[in-house]
């Protein structure tokens, strides 16, 4: 028999070879045009060639390449100041904001490795990726300030009850306020409260330190550790390098068409973006900082989603390239803004499908408009650091909206993606099966994981549990998840995690989450419940319970059950809880 790793290049090859629809000008080898290069040193040479361009939009303040080069290097001198070398983790629990992109560029710059995580995490959450990543400095808001302090005491899952104080005693922590880079009142307004200069905030003397030149780049050292939810257990750390998220940027932009770096026309205009997924999900990471900086472009950062901003800042920065949900689109074209507003600009715009997928009359509708084609966002994953499709030049005749349920294309320049049986084996065009991909972007590892990261990384495939199929023309559809995921409003709730917490609860002997279609969000965690004998809690009560424990998108609704259907071997029968739930 053939080895198995050479039947799945084989099964890659033979769908290249059907892709007879690839645009032109997108290069089917993935070249890499500097391959030592780090993103400092992108940053350097845009802070060279480009030093007045915007690199950051926020509110009404502009942060040219010069200044964000200048405070990358000043960042980085901090964290030399406060004992951060090489190697240590730096955790960065922040919503949207330049202060972000200033602390993963200015981590990088010496070394040490950026952990993103989520804003709208609890006590409990913070404390088990902090223990789990060894954070041993933390950059939050001064909002934030009350968790941090309950996360210190808090005991992490899987950590034998010690707290985190406990776990690591050496944790140092540091604030910045959402508004601290602006120096005039935010235009449009901004959805977070202003704040008298240096309030609560480290961020002044932070900036005041000696900046330093950024260390010779490996690329492939460990560089972030990018969270993603467990199918069995708690959250498990993706270790990604710098030569990941350069790959990501470089290719994703060829995906578009684009020659990464070029301006928009000889008078050197640069693409702008709109950035208003959450900066700390790797998608936002891509969309909102790294496809940006590799490209010397701007982006215009939003902290949250509003549509009446979004049209403001589509017009007055003359925005050419929008990713967003098919329902922000819907938002849009809804608003009362949106016949006064000036979208001419717009040059390429994106539907990702969560809650509402893109459908051709949604195409239409944006189409006549803005005169502008709206297409569906790429396949991809965490540990794949996403965006392995593109979907660009592949409309004709709405082929691409008629596949179902979602197509997401080819793969990007470089990425090999191949569909398998339940033996590994490559399967038939049209059959579904799961998703298999190989690219220079797929994670090293799970963070002290081996058995995770041995069942996930097979002869340099990753397996991601995910099912699609591909048709005649070597185009992939996403199906479904084979994995346990729910996805609320695009967000990821895995039950296990939401079960792990429940199973903490002193009255709870039993829990058991699935997923429910809703119109509103797309999905909700159903959690269903059996008590120990003679407990007092009720559903409004584990609810409100669960509130304190978990961010606001996992808190599931409550059914409790007199008892589980259980199976023979002891596993709970989730099917049989979900065909007797019948009220909503």
């Amino acid at each position: 028999m053939m080895p198995r790793e050479y039947l799945w290049n084989q099964a890659a090859e033979l769908l290249a070879e059907r892709r007879a629809h690839w645009p032109a000008d997108v290069p089917r080898e993935y070249v890499d045009p500097a391959p030592t290069a780090g993103l400092n040193d992108y940053l350097q040479g845009w802070a060279r060639e480009r030093p007045d361009t915007t690199a950051i939009h926020f509110y009404g303040r502009d942060i040219s390449y010069a200044e964000l080069e200048r405070s990358a290097g000043a960042f980085a001198g901090w964290l030399r100041e406060r004992g951060v070398h090489a190697g240590d983790r730096v955790g960065v629990f922040l919503g949207n904001c330049p202060q972000l992109t200033i602390a993963l560029l200015g981590i990088l710059r010496i070394g040490a490795v950026y952990v993103p995580i989520n804003p709208m995490f609890k006590a409990r959450e913070l404390a088990y990726e902090l223990a789990d990543a060894g954070v041993t400095l933390l950059l939050t808001h001064p909002s934030l300030a009350p968790i941090v302090a309950e996360a210190r005491e808090t005991a992490p899952e899987h950590f034998e009850g010690a707290s985190l104080s406990a776990v690591t005693p050496a944790l140092d922590v540091a604030f910045t306020a959402p508004g601290d880079m602006l120096t005039a009142p935010p235009v449009p307004p901004a959805p977070f409260p202003a704040v008298t200069a240096g309030e609560g905030s480290d961020w002044a003397d932070i900036m005041r330190a000696e900046p330093v030149r950024p260390i010779r780049c490996d690329r492939d050292a460990l560089a972030a550790l990018n969270y993603t939810g467990g199918t069995t257990g708690m959250p498990k750390g993706c270790e990604h390098t710098e030569g990941h998220m350069i790959y990501t940027a470089q290719s994703t932009l060829l995906g578009q068409g684009r020659v990464p770096g070029t301006p928009l026309d000889d008078s050197g205009r640069v693409h702008v973006s709109l950035g208003f997924l959450p900066m700390f999900w790797i998608a936002g990471e891509d969309m909102c900082l790294l496809n940006p900086l590799i490209d010397g472009a701007t982006v215009v950062i939003m902290s949250r989603w509003d549509a009446s901003t979004a049209l403001a800042l589509i017009e007055s920065q003359r925005v050419t390239w929008v990713a967003a949900q098919a329902d922000n689109y819907v938002e849009l074209l809804e608003s009362p803004e949106f016949a006064h507003t000036d979208t001419s600009s717009l040059q390429e715009c994106v539907a990702i499908s969560f809650v509402r997928k893109l459908d051709v009359a949604l195409r239409r509708e944006w189409q006549q408009a803005t005169g502008v084609l709206l297409h569906e966002a790429s396949y991809g994953m965490t540990e794949t650091h996403t965006a392995d499709t593109f979907t660009y030049g592949l409309h004709a005749d709405d082929h691409d909206l008629l596949a179902e349920p979602t197509y997401c294309g080819y793969p990007v320049p470089g990425t090999s993606i191949i569909v398998v049986d339940d033996d590994l084996l490559p399967v038939s065009i049209g059959e579904p099966g799961q998703i298999l991909v190989k690219s220079p972007s797929v994670l090293k590892a799970y963070y002290n994981k081996p058995e995770a990261s041995r069942e996930a990384l097979v002869d340099g495939w990753l397996l991601t549990g995910d099912t699609g199929q591909f048709n005649e023309h070597g185009g992939l559809s996403y199906l479904f998840r084979s994995k346990e995921m729910i996805k609320v409003n695009g967000m990821s709730v895995f039950p296990t995690e939401v079960e792990a917490y429940f199973k903490s609860h002193p009255e709870v002997v039993r829990v058991a989450v699935a997923p429910r279609e809703d119109p509103v969000v797309g999905q909700r965690p159903i959690a269903f419940v059996e008590l120990s004998p003679g407990a007092t809690a009720t559903a409004e009560s584990l609810r409100e319970w669960a509130t304190t424990q978990m961010a606001t998108y996992k808190v599931p609704v409550i059914v409790l059950v007199d008892a589980m259907p259980m199976t023979a071997t002891g596993k709970i029968r989730k099917v049989e809880l979900m065909k007797e739930l019948t009220t909503p």
